[in-house]
């Protein structure tokens, strides 16, 4: 029997879906098409010529490059050779970041494409391990350490000519034990930690992803996710390849906002039937949705959200969608389908069948939202360290507000903590077993014998299985807040709730360790706040408008008390007794957000820190107090 490799997986692909496309690029002004054969020669180039450079089956390989046909031929022709793949986020900025995991995981070599060159050649002097690093583009200028993937590839041709039995050899000895990729956290710590992946980790998770969720050979997708994170590595990568579907990538620009400014336009382009998402991408798509409505003037906008407020009544859960009173809505709801959401729809290219939601928490709302339009985004859950898919709704049975059922082949409990498995409905740590699970941490065995323990994978997110068998996720067990009784909670769907209900709240952060009540850091929409006032006849650079601002802000965290709109949705002790408003937003640029877009928790709190320690204060708890009154006068 044939090992269950991801070089196997490639070659039984070019097999059966040799004439099928499998990479879509778009270089000039159209995209062009790369076939499942047309790919081999490539892939099998560059791996040889791998070899002729020196490198061995464990020898680790970095690659830090743009998402297009280059990163999947780099990464296969890596991985031919028996050697690792290093996948790096060219997201990272911080060159210490990037320096920690090249030397970390010991990468003899380093792939990188012309846009993250000069990074490498920033820290390259202080890696004393590295030996070659290949460039994707042809460079203006070269060092004697590195040379071109097109030099490399005709290496390799040429050493195929007369060596293709040892070539042949050498990857069919890759085993399914081996180790595929090194996948580092994001660094949301100083220290990232190196999670290994073998390659029937990889195999074992895309038969289980397929057990919930069809992948035709027609199917196609638009690659926006990071193709170095497992998510879109997984699942957009070799799930794709695997049955013999397309995968395009989006057109690459100067800059990443460049590159996402192509995003709408080569949606058209390529017509997706599938797409990955992650929620701040969901929220970016529902907010230019609305946003364009609103601009088409007030008749239309009505129109809009009286047609949502049916599209949600009619589907109910999804799961009950049409049943029972709901059916008689169906002609209003097709009515309006052919009305506004079709044309919403062709925004995305027309042919989008359903996207498939993870990397982090979907809110309900987004999740009834898009149902609604009639794009299902199905929500998932996974982590990195399981390759990553562990549970996902999909078109043949979900149910709005899960992370739908855990795939076939994988055993999973809730614990409490000490380690005993709860019933249904009770909530507890999420703890699975399977293929799929990863090898553990690379040189770090305390990290490993910490979530590894007897083949289970304790991943470390609280959650609870329902009546139906649903899996329900709700926050990370190191993201719990503790109060003063020592009552731990997850912030995440408050805080959630706060973005999604309030026009003014942009983004929020919930505190409590221990302490005497819970306080959040608010980074208000200002643009919506300024509105508002001048609606009012006020402004901020006015006592009295300044007042009013915080007033409003201090309203919507009122709400979810005794009394108000929200009322009964969270525990009131739960809620923050006292706000600090900030002038600068949670980002990328300033470490308060991961390369997902999930918040950096420990940095925003130490960077805060003295504003924390004011809203425990008496001053300090009074939203109307001259640390935020000064942030205000600043909108």
């Amino acid at each position: 029997m044939a090992q269950r490799t991801l070089p196997q997986l490639f070659e039984d692909s070019v097999k059966k879906f040799g004439k099928n496309v499998f990479m879509w690029e778009k270089r000039t002004d159209r995209y062009e098409g790369t076939t499942y054969a047309e790919m081999q020669k490539p892939v099998h180039d560059f791996a040889a010529g791998l070899l002729t450079l020196g490198l061995r089956k464990g020898d680790r390989v970095a690659l830090i490059a743009d998402a297009r046909n280059t990163w999947v031929m780099s990464e296969l022709g890596i991985l031919f050779t028996g050697a690792v793949n290093v996948p790096v986020s060219v997201k990272i900025e911080e060159l210490s970041e990037l320096k920690f995991r090249l030397a970390h995981s010991g990468c003899r070599m380093a792939i990188v494409s012309q846009s993250q060159l000069a990074k490498i050649r920033s820290i390259k002097p202080d890696l004393a391990g590295l030996e070659k690093v290949i460039i994707l583009d042809p460079p203006l200028s070269y060092h004697p350490d590195e040379i071109t993937a097109g030099d490399v590839m005709a290496r390799g041709a040429e050493y195929l000519k007369n060596h293709r039995a040892e070539f042949d050899a050498v990857w069919t000895s890759v085993q399914e034990a081996d180790y595929a990729n090194i996948c580092y956290t994001s660094g949301t710590t100083a220290d990232p930690k190196g999670i290994i992946l073998t390659h029937r980790n990889y195999t074992a998770n895309f038969e289980q992803a397929n057990s919930l969720i069809d992948c035709p050979e027609w199917f196609r997708t638009l690659l926006v996710l990071p193709w170095d994170h497992a998510f879109g590595h997984t699942c957009g990568i070799y799930t794709m390849m695997r049955n013999g579907a397309s995968l395009g990538s989006v057109q690459q620009g100067k800059t990443q906002i460049e590159t996402l400014k192509n995003f709408p336009v080569n949606m058209k382009e390529i017509k997706p039937t599938i797409m990955l998402s992650a929620p701040a991408l969901a929220k970016n798509f529902k907010k230019n949705i609305d946003r364009a409505m609103k601009d088409k003037g007030p008749r239309v906008e009505r129109l809009y959200k009286k047609a949502l407020a049916v599209a949600y009544e009619y589907n109910g859960d999804g799961w009950n969608r049409g049943r029972g009173r709901r059916k008689f809505k169906k002609p209003l709801y097709a009515f309006y389908d052919r009305l506004m959401f079709k044309k919403i729809r062709a925004s995305f290219g027309g042919e989008l069948r359903y996207f498939v939601g993870g990397a982090a928490l979907l809110d309900l709302e987004l999740q009834k939202f898009f149902y609604a339009i009639g794009m299902p985004m199905y929500q998932g859950y996974g982590l990195t360290e399981a390759a990553p898919v562990i549970s996902s709704n999909s078109p043949k049975c979900h149910k709005l507000g899960t992370s739908g059922r855990p795939v076939a082949n994988l055993e999973l409990k809730i614990c409490d903590p000490e380690g005993r498995s709860l019933p249904a409905g009770q909530k507890g740590e999420i703890v699975v077993k399977g293929e799929n699970v990863m090898a553990g941490y690379w040189k770090n065995e305390k990290a490993t014998r910490e979530v590894l323990r007897d083949g289970w994978l304790y991943t470390g997110d609280i959650g609870y299985l329902d009546e139906d068998g649903f899996l329900c996720v709700l926050g990370r067990v190191k993201s719990l807040l503790i109060a003063n009784d020592g009552e731990k909670y997850s912030p995440e769907e408050i805080e959630e709730s706060f973005i999604d209900h309030s026009p003014f709240i942009e983004q929020a952060m919930l505190y409590n360790n221990q302490s005497p009540y819970t306080v959040a850091l608010l980074v208000p929409n200002k643009e919506s706040v300024r509105r508002w006032l001048k609606d009012k006849g006020l402004s901020v650079e006015s006592r009295d408008g300044q007042v009013a601002a915080l007033k409003l802000l201090e309203g919507e965290v009122n709400a979810y008390r005794s009394g108000g709109k929200f009322d009964g949705l969270f525990p009131p002790r739960w809620l923050p007794a006292a706000t600090a408003v900030l002038g600068e937003p949670f980002t990328e640029q300033n470490g308060f957000l991961n390369f997902l877009g999930k918040l950096v928790r420990g940095r925003v709190t130490e960077y805060y820190w003295s504003r924390i320690e004011y809203m425990f204060t008496t001053e300090g708890k009074d939203i109307v107090n001259p640390q935020n009154l000064r942030i205000v006068s600043r909108f």
